[in-house]
């Protein structure tokens, strides 16, 4: 798409985007193609916000995303920026997708699954014949779905003037459909067609991805298993780390302004109409939950701009940037109770309600040898889903045995461990509650253990792995390790409540009722990433970069010309 125009001789909108992960890279490159003047802060030393990275002796380690599906929309967004993903990243499908282990079945192989249609249908008619004919009309539905989300609920802020988009035949002739696929629950969903509790773990796990469990997630959501199933999985030679590379270069080609190690700690505002009476906090409120019903024409308080601490030796003074338009691409819940002028600010109240989402115990391995027992992506699951579940729901300790997930990114990317070794990442789901603590350091140099609750989560999650796939001595080949909790997620990415990846998507968190890209009470202030519309996920946070992009095309921000930056003073 073409910038949109500006007067002659003015410069475009002047915008600032806080947070360097994908949500902000993509909205700041979006924006600086359209035409805006765009400084990103990022308060890390390092670019990709929860898409992290580290090394050490020789192994290199992702420490978050590590799922490359969608590939379709990351294609979209470098294409939008004049490139394309070939241009930049080395793909590699895998095969098999993944490997699973099931704990009622450990006295047998583990199940292997491999990407594409005739292929699932083959494994399901193995576990449970007869199946098979079952599986394909859910695959069909899944892509029916996937399809139709895509075209009409994901690029979309649900605005009034977005409402057109859902009154089409193909959504109205699906109305009683899609009525039926948000109000049951996937777990349900899948336990009406599949008897086998293989199959129904197979096509329930992907919720975890969304933050949420089988038994809370819209059965819209089987449309994950058309991805997996049926698109199937690919892995960036270098890891996420690579895309978050690509993405940076091309941000800053397009003018992007990036400055690391640069702590927001306001956003700034001129006057507008006073928002502090009830009334007004209810509209807000309302509008905020329902965008499609806002109102454009009441005054409100413009942006003004932002302060960041820049990190440095001694004490830094402030710096004050002023900006015609701020991106919010971090936390919501931070944004909106920590940086906002207190008269703005979103009270607690308003989201104790909400669900945060899971946590989770980080584990990094640098192991001595070769590990065949294990591919790139594997799945380990416990037989008690509920009792698994309902731990990490009601934030109580996890059972001696849970469901984990362990990528082995050695086995397509050899130079992430030394020859001869492997790399193994543990994913534990767990409560999020920050108060377990943070992780720790362990390599042939450094020896600072984290918290007690991390680190015995990540010592059975190892001794369970051991276990379940035959690796007796992984503990005594180990060469380095490092873990990261939930305390780690609040101290890195101010992340509420330690969530490892945004709000969950139940009913009440999905789609129209997500909360929207714009500040209802603030002109100027928009939101990207996984904390709003349309999602989790790094598919999502580039899909909310554009909504955000037509939000601010269609509330036609120009230059305000208050672009200075000062030190010393806030704004």
């Amino acid at each position: 798409m073409s910038p949109a125009p500006h007067p002659a001789g003015q410069a475009g909108p002047r915008t600032v985007v806080i947070g360097g992960g994908f949500a902000g890279l993509a909205t700041a490159g979006l924006l600086a193609r359209e035409g805006h003047q765009v400084t990103l802060l990022e308060q890390l030393d390092t670019l990709g916000g929860r898409s992290g990275r580290w090394s050490a002796q020789g192994y290199t380690f992702d420490t978050g995303p590590s799922w490359y599906l969608m590939p379709e929309v990351i294609e979209r967004w470098f294409t939008l920026m004049g490139s394309s993903v070939h241009e930049h990243l080395d793909l590699r499908r895998l095969s098999p997708a993944y490997r699973t282990f099931f704990q009622d079945h450990l006295d047998a192989p583990p199940v292997d699954v491999e990407s594409g249609r005739e292929q699932a249908v083959a494994l399901f008619e193995s576990l449970d014949p007869g199946s098979g004919a079952v599986l394909q009309e859910y695959l069909d539905s899944a892509a029916e779905a996937y399809e139709l989300a895509k075209e009409h609920f994901l690029y979309t802020d649900f605005h009034r003037e977005n409402l057109a988009r859902l009154a089409v035949p193909a959504v109205l002739r699906r109305a009683p459909r899609l009525a039926q696929l948000l109000g049951t629950s996937l777990q349900r969903f899948v336990a009406s067609r599949f008897t086998d509790p293989r199959q129904r773990q197979l096509l329930g796990y992907p919720a975890v991805f969304l933050g949420t469990s089988p038994d809370r997630a819209p059965a819209m959501y089987h449309l994950m298993s058309h991805l997996d199933l049926t698109d199937g999985v690919q892995y960036p030679v270098g890891g996420f780390a690579a895309l978050v590379d690509a993405m940076a270069e091309l941000v800053r080609d397009s003018g992007v302004e990036i400055i690391t190690g640069a702590q927001v700690t306001s956003i700034n505002l001129q006057d507008g109409s006073p928002t502090s009476s009830r009334a007004a906090r209810l509209a807000v409120r309302a509008a905020e939950r329902f965008p499609a019903l806002s109102s454009r024409r009441r005054p409100h308080p413009q942006v003004q701009g932002v302060t960041y601490l820049p990190r440095g030796e001694g004490d830094a003074a402030p710096v004050s940037l002023g900006a015609d338009v701020v991106v919010g691409a971090a936390d919501l819940k931070h944004l909106q109770t920590a940086l906002l002028p207190d008269g703005q600010r979103a009270p607690e109240s308003r989201w104790e309600k909400r669900d945060p989402g899971p946590s989770g115990v980080l584990v990094c391995l640098g192991v001595r040898g070769e590990l065949p027992e294990l591919v790139h992506h594997n799945l380990l699951f416990t037989a008690d889903w509920e009792d698994n579940f309902g731990r990490i729901q009601r934030g109580e300790a996890l059972a001696a045995e849970t469901s984990i997930y362990v990528c082995k990114t050695s086995d397509t990317d050899p130079g992430t461990a030394p020859e001869g070794c492997e790399n193994l990442f543990i994913l534990v789901p767990m409560p999020a509650v920050p108060a377990w603590g943070r992780g720790g350091v362990r390599t042939a140099e450094v020896d600072e253990p984290g918290d007690e609750m991390v680190e015995r989560v990540a010592d059975a999650a190892v001794d369970q792995l051991a276990r379940w796939a035959g690796i007796p001595d992984l503990a005594q080949r180990v060469q380095v390790r490092r873990t990261y909790g939930p305390g780690d997620f609040v101290a890195q990415f101010n992340a509420w409540s330690g969530s490892l990846l945004g709000p969950g998507h139940t009913l009440k968190q999905s789609a129209m009722f997500r909360p929207g890209v714009r500040e209802p009470g603030v002109d100027g202030l928009f939101y990207a990433g996984s904390s709003v519309q349309p999602g989790i996920g790094v598919p999502m946070c580039l899909i909310s970069a554009e909504v955000v992009r037509d939000a601010v095309r269609r509330d036609g921000v120009r230059s305000g010309g208050s672009a200075a930056r000062t030190e010393g003073a806030a704004c």
